[in-house]
């Protein structure tokens, strides 16, 4: 009879756990770890619009003119001035035309949305609600029961903000409706923090990168899923690499990358191939989180690598190999960590729980749930190596020990990027 046997785990394979270190960490005090371990937000740097989606504001977004700039029509019609009915003036008003002369009482000129109101007017008529008579085609009425009362159809200037109002705090991160608003307020270039790097890699001999599973291989699904997932959270992946079960390839891979946080996939828990404490070990890394309870994702990490030679700091985030234990260990440790380097502020979503939410006996669980009107609605297929209920989820609930009846309170993590 064949026997197995197994590589033996000894003192020197085992990571230097300093005293602060608790494994088994509670899901809180894990989130709380990762962010504050990242000290400071990364430096400011300038950015021009169109290099700055995805970087996050380093300073409040303050209005540098009045929106609108001027009063515009907010229709396509004529600008009247007075009750009615008008005489019509010759030529009209266009977006982007220089201002015109005062329009006098009881006169009207066409224009355009968007056109500077001339001085005098006191509404915009649309053109459905006004016309001219057969007999007289130099005077304009108005159509509907009552005329145009004074600022109909007018955005007068400054209506959406002052110049030096403060539109958008530091911490937000920049959307292309962000982008939008800063060209309007009269930005070219936006003060940002820089974007941490991470490189990913993704270990394990088993997985395949195309076609089907056969002959105990599986499909890698993280390395597809997780590059824009952190790249949401404000991260730049610079490399993705697959790395074989190997420790000494793993220890290579660790020392050689330059990157401000490591990702990597597997090989966190105590398997015969189960290499990341050794490498860490071997690497000089200084362990901060050593597992966490929650489920799934149980077996994550957090260390501390040795410095760049340019003295700039490096993380290690060890995500489980499962799934959905992956996405569950880059909400609890990734995306606090990425998000303080970002210099973002993340807000807290709570909602109310449609129905039971069972728990972990002893620790945190992530959910995928489904929203609607307010409520979370627990999904199936919630194993810790399955992405079909979070294929169908609006985020993951999180679910304290015990479980939470329905009607109770619960948090809701948002999977950066999973949503438009």
């Amino acid at each position: 009879m064949n026997h197995l046997t197994l590589p033996q785990r000894t003192e020197h394979d085992a990571p230097h756990r300093p005293a602060a270190v608790a494994q088994g960490m509670t899901w809180e005090r894990a989130r709380t770890t990762a962010r504050n371990s990242a000290g400071r937000p990364l430096p400011a740097v300038a950015r021009a619009l169109s290099e700055a989606l995805g970087h996050t504001l380093a300073e409040p977004l303050t209005a540098l003119t009045d929106l609108p700039p001027f009063d515009t029509s907010a229709m396509d019609g004529w600008a009247v001035a007075g009750p009615g009915p008008w005489r019509l003036r010759g030529g009209g008003v266009l977006a982007g035309d220089a201002p015109t002369g005062p329009l006098q009482h009881g006169t009207a000129v066409p224009i355009a949305t968007g056109a500077p109101l001339p001085p005098g007017a006191t509404a915009v008529l649309r053109y459905e609600h006004g016309g001219s008579t057969l007999a007289d085609d130099a005077v304009l009425h108005h159509l509907t029961p009552d005329g145009p009362a004074t600022g109909r159809d007018v955005r007068p200037r400054g209506q959406e903000c002052r110049h030096g109002d403060v539109l958008l705090p530091a911490g937000t991160a920049v959307t292309p409706v962000v982008l939008g608003l800063a060209a309007a307020a009269g930005y070219d270039r936006l003060t940002v923090h820089r974007r941490p790097t991470v490189e990913l890699l993704v270990l394990g001999d088993e997985l395949m990168t195309s076609g089907l599973p056969a002959a105990g291989r599986v499909r890698d699904a993280l390395g597809p899923l997780l590059p824009p997932v952190l790249r949401n959270a404000g991260a730049d992946v610079i490399g993705i690499h697959r790395v074989a079960d190997d420790p000494g390839a793993l220890g290579d891979a660790l020392r050689s990358s330059r990157a401000d946080v490591v990702v990597t996939t597997g090989s966190t828990a105590a398997g015969p191939v189960d290499f990341l404490h050794r490498a860490l070990t071997e690497a000089g890394a200084r362990l901060l989180v050593d597992s966490v309870a929650v489920r799934p994702g149980h077996p994550m990490l957090l260390a501390e690598l040795t410095p760049t030679a340019a003295g700039r700091p490096r993380r290690l985030v060890g995500l489980p190999g499962n799934p959905l234990a992956a996405v569950a260990g880059t909400l609890t440790l990734a995306v606090p960590l990425l998000g303080r380097l970002a210099g973002r502020t993340t807000p807290t979503r709570r909602v109310t729980a449609a129905a039971e939410l069972s728990g972990h006996p002893r620790d945190t669980r992530l959910q995928p749930v489904a929203l609607a009107a307010c409520t979370a609605v627990p999904l199936p297929f919630d194993g810790p190596a399955m992405l079909r209920g979070l294929a169908l989820a609006d985020g993951l609930a999180v679910v304290p020990p015990g479980g939470l009846a329905p009607g109770a309170t619960v948090e809701v993590l948002d999977v950066p990027g999973h949503r438009p």
